[in-house]
């Protein structure tokens, strides 16, 4: 085989194309191949994902060496990111404009999600400690939840914060369910999605009805919350309404249908595509992209599977990808809704 070759995949990519696909992907990683432009890893599904995709830019891998990276959230204002290696216990940090990569805290409770509220600092899902907690200017840590009516939470997942300082993260139960990312325990609670209050911090459930939550995202108005819902299968996005001031959700509908991929953590650009962490297996593994009516657009292959991600850098133009044992940047033609 020549892998030399480079092919804009399409909608009808046969097996055939993508083990070859494969084949370059994981020489590309290794430097046995150069990278050409532009970039194949970009699968157009439908005509219009062609004005997303970069001109001279292509994936890039920015470290690798993890078991399970999750959770990445950017900082503009250090430039650089970071994100949770759950099974190692340790958050990671990636430098911008060096490259170095270090620990940035250890342990760290098993931590998954991580988002910045409002006035900057890191929020974090941590599945040993089954709490949420806020890292303060000075490095302490506070406590924002960790019970709901006496009873301890499963294992916070994934989180955001909406306009008006609320938290809202989902509580499946992965954390608890075996010793690698956390520790084997109990559940105590049903698997809620739930909202802190921004002025008082009181916790209450927003949805009940979601087994087994996990990625969350606003879109940029926050009029609606995508939910993943890790319980149904296949796996499904679940879209709702959100009403009474932006602090209830009403109106569960399914916004997509997950079969054969498994979605995990998402974003929304400021146009109200939805951008996918996904994992599958060949051709399904890294990120997809849907409009704002459920269409899917177009993936971004990568050679391993995609948790989670956010935009960033300067422009919020940058994607950043928390695969499996490795974390992937492609500038993108959109750009992050800020803080989501």
């Amino acid at each position: 085989m020549n892998v030399t070759r480079r092919t804009f995949l399409s909608a009808a990519t046969t097996s055939a194309t993508i083990a070859a696909f494969r084949s370059r992907a994981f020489a590309r990683w290794s430097g046995e191949n150069p990278v050409r432009y532009p970039d194949s890893a970009f699968q157009m599904v439908d005509q219009s994902f062609v004005r997303f995709r970069p001109g001279n830019a292509a994936i890039e891998r920015l470290a690798t060496g993890f078991r399970w990276s999750e959770g990445p959230v950017w900082f503009g204002d250090g430039r650089y990111l970071l994100w949770s290696d759950i099974p190692n216990n340790r958050i990671m940090k990636w430098e911008e404009e060096t490259g170095a990569v270090s620990v940035f805290r250890k342990p760290s409770n098993y931590s998954n999600g991580n988002t910045r509220d409002r006035q900057g600092r890191l929020v974090t899902c941590e599945h040993d400690s089954r709490r949420v907690t806020r890292t303060e200017y000075d490095g302490t840590i506070t406590v924002l939840a960790d019970r709901y009516e006496g009873k301890r939470l499963n294992s916070p997942n994934d989180i955001v914060v909406k306009s008006d300082d609320s938290i809202w993260f989902t509580d499946p139960p992965f954390g608890i369910l075996w010793n690698y990312e956390g520790h084997v325990d109990k559940p105590e609670l049903p698997t809620n999605v739930y909202r802190i209050d921004g002025k008082t911090g009181e916790l209450t459930v927003v949805t009940d009805e979601v087994p087994r939550p996990n990625g969350l995202c606003f879109s940029p108005d926050e009029k609606r919350l995508y939910v993943v819902v890790s319980g149904a299968t296949p796996r499904e996005i679940w879209v709702f309404d959100v009403v009474d001031n932006g602090t209830k959700l009403s109106d569960r509908r399914v916004f997509v249908n997950a079969a054969p991929g498994i979605p995990d953590g998402m974003r929304c650009d400021r146009e109200g595509n939805l951008w996918c962490g996904w994992g599958g297996g060949e051709g399904q593994d890294g990120v997809a992209v849907f409009n704002p009516e459920g269409k899917l657009l177009g993936r971004i292959l990568l050679p391993e599977r995609c948790a989670n991600l956010c935009f960033g850098g300067v422009k919020r133009d940058r994607l950043f990808m928390a695969g499996s044992q490795s974390l992937y940047s492609v500038y993108v033609h959109a750009q992050g809704v800020t803080l989501s």
